[in-house]
């Protein structure tokens, strides 16, 4: 992984991990392997596209959710083991659920939440660093990041989105075997290719 690289993970799905004082990777430690340091809303956007209109039918509303989840990280200071790691969240509301075959329903509103927090990383082995950066680190944040989208929706008027407790140890584990196959198959792609020429 490059010091100086943003790496990503991005997906949906349902907790486990380390807990922030235990050790990872089986290093040995002086003092907890993961800090998180500070925490702070990097950025947020609510859309209502059909208001005002759609308002007037709010009191029977039950919108149906879809969610996408992504996770960032990148180096906080160079030469020293910090890292700022962004949840990112892209939750669209509907005013009722989709029926297959059927036009979509409208949109009733659209959010989308970056939530970051700052993470030092100590005695932590090299090959056990991207599960912290994009299991452990986003499974801290996701509940502050959850109550910014509930509070965010109230203030808007509809029902809070409410979310479930999510997995990010499956998230990354799924990513990484599906990043792993597309690199084979690219690569036994490019061979093919070159055994052809």
């Amino acid at each position: 992984m490059s010091d100086s690289a943003i790496h990503s993970v991005s997906g949906g799905a349902s907790t486990g991990g380390a807990g922030a004082g235990q050790s990872v990777g089986g290093a040995a430690q002086s003092g907890p392997p993961l800090v998180l340091i500070t925490q702070y809303v990097r950025g947020m956007t609510f859309q209502v596209p059909g208001a005002p209109a759609i308002y007037a039918a709010i009191s029977s509303m039950r919108p149906h959710i879809t969610l996408g989840i992504d996770v960032q990280a990148r180096r906080a200071e160079e030469h020293r083991p910090t890292w700022e790691v962004t949840l990112l969240m892209h939750c669209t509301g509907h005013v009722s659920q989709p029926v297959q075959g059927q036009e979509a329903p409208p949109v009733a509103f659209v959010v989308e939440i970056a939530y970051s927090g700052i993470f030092t990383l100590q005695n932590v082995e090299p090959e056990a660093v991207e599960p912290v950066l994009f299991a452990e680190c986003p499974r801290l944040l996701f509940p502050f990041a959850r109550a910014q989208l509930a509070d965010i929706t109230r203030e808007a008027g509809f029902p809070p989105v409410l979310l479930q407790p999510f997995d990010f140890i499956a998230f990354w584990q799924g990513k990484r075997a599906a990043n792993a196959a597309a690199a084979a198959q690219q690569a036994a792609a490019q061979q093919a290719t070159s055994a052809a020429t």
